[in-house]
């Protein structure tokens, strides 16, 4: 009968969990390097677009035809998202008011609230899924049947005719869909009013715009801009870096959604804080 030994058997339990603990390590070092390489990467190709947008022979057409893609042709998606914001923004907030009496504030509030924060998020959110997944899923396509390489090879400026543009016409177009939203919200709300009474159109919205001042609506429009520029880099990034294989056009498409939201998210926080700071 073999002996029991304790001492043996407390080394081989050390040794075998000292084993474990080391390739635990080694992964999350890994995968913190992967994190600290791709957002290197990132920022180099931001750099790289800011280099290409300020040099000469701008593609002007290229422009126009994504400013059109991305504007005219999200129009319906966001039409609906702002008619259907204010609605439900304020069937939800009256019986509130009406409890304490101030039913008169109920333009004021919605139009605040929709021009400062839900227009501007909402609407980003909705064009990060949209465009942010479009742009990943054409570029990456376009990696991998080759025609970004053929694009090299003939003499033209991939980054320029594809990247630049597309991002350009993102940062562009994005704040006035925004700014669309925001109107459609208030004449949502101002539906949403009429459900339970009778509301002039002329009057609601004199009590919607006499409570929004300059600064509610500057730093919305500011952040619109970023918000853009963010949903741009990420699409174009995430399609122009994209494996060769054909399952990563899906990837690239879903991981562009997933960043960008996340960065909106992000970008409207710090925006939040800097206009608090005010």
């Amino acid at each position: 009968m073999k002996k029991f030994n304790p001492v043996i058997k407390a080394k081989n339990f050390a040794t075998k969990h000292s084993i474990r603990l080391s390739e635990k390590t080694i992964d999350k070092t890994e995968k913190a390097n992967g994190f600290l390489t791709e957002l290197a990467n990132f920022f180099l190709f931001t750099a790289r677009i800011v280099r290409e947008t300020f040099s000469r022979d701008f593609e002007f057409k290229e422009f126009l035809r994504q400013c059109f893609q991305i504007g005219n042709k999200s129009l319906p998606l966001i039409s609906i998202t702002g008619i259907i914001m204010g609605l439900v923004l304020t069937i939800q907030s009256r019986p509130a008011l009406v409890t304490f009496g101030a039913v008169t504030m109920l333009p004021g509030m919605v139009a605040v609230s929709i021009i400062r924060e839900m227009g501007p998020v909402i609407t980003a959110l909705i064009c990060a899924g949209k465009i942010g997944s479009g742009m990943g899923a054409e570029l990456g396509s376009m990696k991998v049947t080759e025609q970004i390489d053929a694009m090299e090879v003939s003499a033209t400026n991939p980054m320029k005719f594809l990247i630049v543009t597309r991002v350009l016409a993102a940062t562009l177009m994005i704040p006035l869909l925004v700014l669309y939203a925001d109107a459609l919200g208030i004449l949502g709300s101002w539906a949403g009013a009429n459900i339970k009474g009778e509301v002039n159109f002329v009057l609601f919205f004199s009590q919607a715009f006499s409570h929004i001042d300059f600064l509610d609506f500057l730093p919305a429009v500011v952040k619109s801009f970023w918000f853009g520029a963010v949903i741009g880099l990420v699409g174009c990034y995430k399609g122009y870096n994209a494996g060769r294989g054909t399952e990563s056009v899906g990837i690239a498409a879903n991981s562009a959604v997933v960043l960008a939201s996340l960065l909106v998210i992000i970008v409207d926080m710090i925006a939040v804080q800097i206009t608090d700071m005010l």
